[in-house]
């Protein structure tokens, strides 16, 4: 049954995927963004892929009146908020920034789906919660305790949330703590396009190998890991757009839960360097820089949790990542034609 569901951030990276999935599965994707860090552009992009318009609204998820208009006039049935600010290092140096955005504008999208009898959400958590790991992989049981100010923004919500569900058992909350979401749609149309200097490491690895930029900035080599750099577990985008899907299907199920999505795999800043480098043919020139503050030094889940709940996980390759990002990189969308 075809359902009107509302992306929140949804002209984003993440939030442009997971309206392809949402699409082809027969519902009906609403986008809501500010565009503070994405592009309009990817709308006619998105109508390539799934062969019809996708609907947008330009607004912010702090305007209350906006938030219950749009739910209203869509009739909108689930929503996945993807909309927040997502810098580690920037939240570091803006704390304010990153609390009004992401806690104050959560807030505020929570009266107005109250308001409106709207209670299924699917909510863009991060890895972040668990702070620098005490065993690995990461379940989702593991304590939390976020190292940034962006961290704890999540996590805020993620509190939030669970008081909301305590309080009222007829919300429907899903917590995806993504891990380091990359890659991009197969078609080559969409993909990551930050505004400015990017902050996430493939859009900057693809802006050196393009020659945007001289040489790639690795920020901490002195970690004990194998090589020096940091591990996170690397997730095709693809894959993290189809277990948003997934969250959507179980919804009715749930109360408040929280799911790692992951590969339950760790690579290094260097093994996804050199991994570029030798899928593409491409040289990728790197200089090695102090550690950023808030940055653990090897993070990867236990994706158990994410197959047994939300019947979902990983089908991509860190090769595949890399050859799919490149392709991205190269097509006239990401040169901005």
């Amino acid at each position: 049954m075809s359902r009107p569901i509302l992306l929140t951030g949804g002209a984003g990276f993440i939030g442009s995927h997971i309206a392809v999935e949402v699409a082809r599965a027969g519902h009906t994707p609403v986008i809501l963004d500010n565009l503070c860090n994405s592009k309009a552009s990817v709308l006619d992009r998105l109508r390539t892929i799934v062969g019809r318009p996708v609907e947008f609204v330009k607004g912010d998820i702090r305007d209350g009146e906006l938030m219950r208009k749009v739910l209203r006039e869509h009739r909108i049935a689930a929503v996945v908020h993807l909309a927040g600010l997502k810098a580690v290092g920037e939240s570091v140096q803006k704390p304010l920034e990153y609390w009004d955005n992401n806690v104050v504008g959560t807030l505020r999208m929570l009266e107005a789906m109250q308001d409106c009898g709207v209670r299924s959400l699917v909510f863009s958590s991060s890895a972040t919660v668990y702070g620098e790991p005490e065993q690995l992989p990461i379940t989702e049981r593991h304590r939390l305790m976020a190292t940034s100010p962006y961290g704890q923004t999540k996590l805020a919500i993620e509190r939030m949330l669970c008081d909301l569900s305590a309080s009222d058992p007829r919300w429907h909350l899903c917590l995806l703590r993504y891990f380091n979401p990359v890659g991009a749609h197969e078609s080559g149309l969409i993909g990551e396009d930050p505004n400015g200097i990017p902050n996430n490491l493939m859009p900057f690895v693809l802006k050196v190998a393009n020659g945007q930029f001289k040489e790639l900035s690795v920020w901490g080599g002195d970690y004990p890991t194998p090589d020096g750099t940091g591990v996170r577990d690397y997730i095709h985008v693809v894959d993290l757009a189809a277990g948003h899907l997934a969250a959507l299907q179980k919804l009715d199920t749930m109360r408040c839960e929280a799911v790692n999505l992951g590969t339950g795999h760790g690579s290094s800043v260097l093994e996804l360097v050199r991994t570029f480098e030798r899928v593409n043919g491409v040289k990728v020139p790197f200089v090695m820089k102090d550690r950023r503050p808030g940055d653990v030094t090897s993070c990867f889940a236990d994706p158990s949790l994410a197959l047994s709940r939300l019947g979902w996980k990983t089908k991509r390759t860190l090769e595949d990542m890399c050859r799919d990002a490149w392709r991205w990189q190269q097509s006239p969308a990401a040169r901005g034609n």
